[in-house]
């Protein structure tokens, strides 16, 4: 594993304003000023995956009793949201724990350099939020039928599934299960585009990360410090 100086992917830099309606930024400052106001117990940060979660009703159902904030912005790649920590997205909130979400879309970058990117996050919100435990979901498979894309995401999870231990805070989980049926084909049923989730398909997500948070915002204060060691 390479430094993270040596790594574009791990590189904080905001999205280019090339559409000239600065949407990008100013959702930025809506979740700058939401850390003013807000106390959650659970942070959601990355992409459209994160994103439109909040769109569907596993998101009131299962995550919103939570005191949950989404910090998903649609495009976004690991330099995007490395940027959007560094400049203000976690002053002011204690969230107990954070659930990080992205990758997908650095197409730009190596599995490697992917994996990176997420670690530099991950080691951002750990000095960042000293009590918070990161929860980083592996990348989903994509595209109807087996693809180079799919090769690189399952080779990120490769890499974040060797590497997160060792930051003691952090971990990996696994939500890729069933998406991928016997013929190689993801269903429509579960991505609509084959990439962003269905209803069906947040479903299949939201469980195992729900059962998760529950299990750890329900551990004492002594029981976390003892579970990262």
């Amino acid at each position: 594993m390479s430094g993270d100086e040596l790594n574009p992917a791990a590189v904080a830099q905001p999205v280019e304003d090339v559409q000239g309606d600065e949407r990008w930024m100013s959702q930025h400052t809506k979740f700058v000023q939401e850390c003013k106001d807000a106390e959650p117990d659970v942070l959601f940060v990355g992409d459209s995956m994160v994103q439109l979660m909040q769109q569907y009703e596993v998101w009131r159902e299962l995550f919103s009793p939570l005191h949950a904030l989404n910090f998903g912005i649609g495009g976004d790649t690991t330099c995007n949201v490395l940027w959007r920590l560094q400049n203000g997205e976690l002053q002011n909130i204690r969230p107990k724990v954070v659930v990080l979400w992205v990758g997908t879309n650095n197409h730009e970058h190596t599995a490697e350099q992917v994996a990176g990117g997420i670690l530099a996050i991950a080691k951002l919100l750990i000095s960042s939020l000293s009590k918070a435990k990161v929860v980083v979901l592996g990348l989903l498979p994509r595209g109807e039928h087996p693809n180079p894309l799919r090769e690189k995401n399952a080779a990120v999870n490769e890499f974040l599934r060797s590497w997160l231990p060792r930051l003691g805070q952090a971990q990996y989980l696994d939500v890729s299960g069933g998406f991928v049926h016997s013929d190689g084909t993801i269903s429509q049923q579960d991505m609509f585009d084959f990439l962003h989730l269905t209803s069906t398909g947040y479903r299949t997500v939201a469980k195992p990360l729900s059962d998760l948070l529950l299990q750890i915002l329900e551990e004492t204060p002594e029981e976390r410090r003892a579970s990262l060691v």
